[in-house]
Formats: C-alpha cells, structure tokens, sequence
C-alpha cells in the first residue's frame, strides 16, 4: 500500500451498510466482474485499483462509475508473458510515472505497467521472488513481501540493489520472525507494517531496529477484541492508527496508536447483510476518510486456500457469488 495522508479522526464513525463500488454482479471475466480480488488502491480523485485475481487482470473502476471497470493490466488469459499476469494478489499507483505497481505472484516477479493510451504490456522490475503484498513512499522505494522467505525487503526504483527489512530468519513467531506476511503499509516516518498472516498479529518494522514489534494481536488466533485471525489489509493514518481487515473474523479492527492490548471493531461481522463480510481480504480509505474493502459474498459455497488457489465447491449453485468492493462513508 502507497503512504496515502490520511487523517482519521480518533471518534470517528462510519456507517455500517455498505455500499458496492465496483462487482456485484456475479463473477469470471465480463468488465462488470470481478473474480476472487485481493486488494484495492484508492488514488487520490477516489478512483480504485484492484487486484482481479482470478481474471489474472488489474482493473480500475472511476469514482461514480458502478457499472464498469477498465483493464489496465493483463486481461490476455493467465501466462507469464508481458502483455499477461498470473494471479496479482497486490496493486499501487506510481503517480510519477503515471503507472501500476503490480506484485505477479504466480511468475514471481512484481511488474510496472503504464497507464497511458496504447501501452500493452508491462516491464519487469524484480523477479524470483514469491511477493505478496506491496508499498511505495514518498523517497520511492518499494517494500515487497515474500512469503516462501516469510521476510519483506526494500528496493529502490531503477536500481537493482535491495535492502532486508523483516523477517528473514526463518519461520516463526519470534520478534525477529515472520510466518507468511502478506500486506504492507509504509508510514511516513519510513516504518513499516506487515501483516503476519499465519501468527495472527500485525507487525511494525521502524528504521535502524534489529526486531519487530506487535501494535496488533499476537494472543493467539481468536475472536476477542485482544486478537486477530489472518490479518490481511492494512492502513494506518497520519495519527498512528492501525486499521486492520481480518478474514477470519470478517470484521475490520482498529487498534490506536500505542494501545497493544486491544482493539475496537469499526465495520463488518459474519452473515450476508450489507453491514456483514463473508470473504474479506483487502482494505483501504480515500482522502475524506471513507473505508473501502474487498469481500465475496460466496463463503457457503467455496473454501479458498489463500496461498495455494485451490478450491473445493460444494453442490450448492454457485451462480450467487458476488466478488464487491464495498465503499463504508466517514461521518
């Protein structure tokens, strides 16, 4: 995730039926579908990005149009050519080059793809790695997760040095550790979060320290406002506050600044009301606060290994899946 400034009041509210963006009609490969997506960028003229998954394709949907989206990336079937993606799990907007970020996971490569009328394939920037979840700052420098690795590492653009940042020494759940990180956000101080999917905590990297710290979680996988169950999107505001999507808990937490213990929940439960998630996965707000996240309303009838896109689809009629991306307004 890009170091959108954000302020976010500390009493602030949001309503909580939801209203759908872009998807809502079903799935698989129309422009008005989206199939399993994982993450979202929200530019700054409220314009989202997504990481259409399954549709191997990045997809922009403009502010006001819930109708159809625009494929800005991929789209040619799933391949490891530069004119294709194989399952992006993650996506950021490059404004000074007015381009796409995208992590490629299934080729192992992240990839830059112009925005501009006429381009039709994307460039390489680093591959062989098993990226997950991406964030750019200001300076330029691109965080990456891999999760064969359980480690993130920084790069800076044009340069094919990089530098360790977390994780890295081996699997686990110490505070030197990582077990599958998957999002990042940077802040502006240049310290970075990771969601640490399979320890069900959210982690902080500061510049210069030798371990991590816990801001959210690590009390074991649960329900309690103390805990969290596979964490994936994340965002934090210019006060320090920690919003977290947790899939387990289809629910989105905050956890204020230097608060550890626990934290408050602000949207989302278990069921298919439009104030419930069902499949939730990415997360992030625009510049007047809203919350916007991706869910599937298709819980009953598929369960997804988030690592190894493998499904198992019961007998029940699945042509009531929806694949959203759902807009909750600040007030």
């Amino acid at each position: 995730m890009f170091s959108l400034l954000v302020t976010i009041p500390a009493n602030a509210k949001w309503a909580q039926n939801g209203v759908t963006v872009a998807g809502d009609n079903g799935y698989r490969g129309a422009t008005n579908k989206l199939n399993w997506p994982r993450s979202l960028f929200v530019d700054d003229d409220q314009t989202v990005i997504i990481a259409d998954y399954r549709n191997h394709r990045i997809m922009q949907w403009k502010n006001g149009d819930t109708t159809n989206g625009q494929v800005v990336a991929g789209g040619n079937g799933v391949g490891n050519g530069l004119n294709q993606l194989s399952n992006p799990t993650d996506v950021l907007i490059d404004k000074e080059t007015d381009s796409v970020i995208i992590c490629d996971r299934r080729n192992g490569r992240v990839v830059r793809w112009s925005r501009r009328s006429g381009i039709t394939q994307g460039e390489i920037l680093i591959d062989n790695i098993d990226c997950f979840g991406l964030a750019m700052e200001e300076q330029r420098y691109l965080y990456v997760s891999d999760v064969g690795k359980h480690e993130v590492r920084q790069y800076k653009l044009g340069e094919k040095n990089d530098t360790f940042v977390a994780g890295g020494n081996g699997q686990g759940d110490g505070l030197h550790q990582l077990n599958w990180p998957t999002y990042l956000f940077v802040d502006r101080d240049h310290s970075v979060y990771v969601s640490d999917y399979n320890n069900h905590r959210v982690m902080k990297w500061v510049e210069g320290a030798k371990e991590d710290i816990v801001v959210a979680g690590g009390q074991g996988q649960g329900n309690a406002l103390t805990q969290l169950n596979y964490p994936q999107g994340i965002f934090v505001d210019t006060l320090g506050t920690l919003y977290v999507a947790e899939s387990g808990n289809h629910r989105v937490m905050r956890w204020t600044q230097g608060d550890k213990k626990q934290g408050t929940v602000i949207a989302g439960g278990n069921g298919t009301g439009a104030n419930q998630f069902n499949y939730l996965r990415g997360m992030s707000f625009d510049r007047h606060g809203n919350l916007y996240v991706v869910d599937a309303d298709a819980r009953k009838e598929q369960t997804i290994d988030d690592f190894n896109d493998t499904s198992t689809t019961s007998t029940r009629s699945i042509s009531s899946i929806q694949m959203v991306i759902e807009i909750f307004y600040h007030f």
